[in-house]
């Protein structure tokens, strides 16, 4: 009788093995959300530095257009752009438009072959 007593009395003060293993699953749960929220914002930040870093490089060369002042030439051409030790590559796409006194210039950046950005600009005869 008294080791019967014992043993209700260790049931009564423990955990069984499924309360132990759904409290591990819930935790297993919590921790994989938490996992890919960590990554989610990894991914957000360095995309944003990449933008940050894009629009320096496009910004550079729409300047660079802007301060030759000169009519630059309907064509393409490429340009390879570093900052912060990252290696982008700059489009410039020059098209004319309706009105011959203006051309519109694009710059697309791109990093690993995959656009980052886009920006555009009108420049005028000088």
């Amino acid at each position: 009788m008294l080791a019967a007593q014992t043993v209700k009395k260790l049931r009564q003060h423990g955990f069984t093995l499924v309360e132990v293993l759904v409290a591990l699953g819930i935790v297993a749960i919590a921790l994989t959300a938490g996992l890919q929220a960590t990554a989610a914002l990894t991914r957000n930040a360095q995309r944003q530095s990449d933008v940050l870093l894009a629009h320096i490089c496009a910004e550079n060369e729409l300047v660079k257009v802007r301060l030759s002042r000169q009519m630059p030439d309907v064509g393409d051409s490429n340009v390879t752009c570093e900052q912060a030790g990252e290696v982008f590559n700059v489009a410039l796409a020059v098209r004319a438009t309706p009105n011959p006194n203006f051309r519109r210039v694009d710059a697309q950046v791109q990093k690993d072959e995959a656009t980052v950005l886009r920006l555009s600009t009108v420049v005028g005869r000088y």
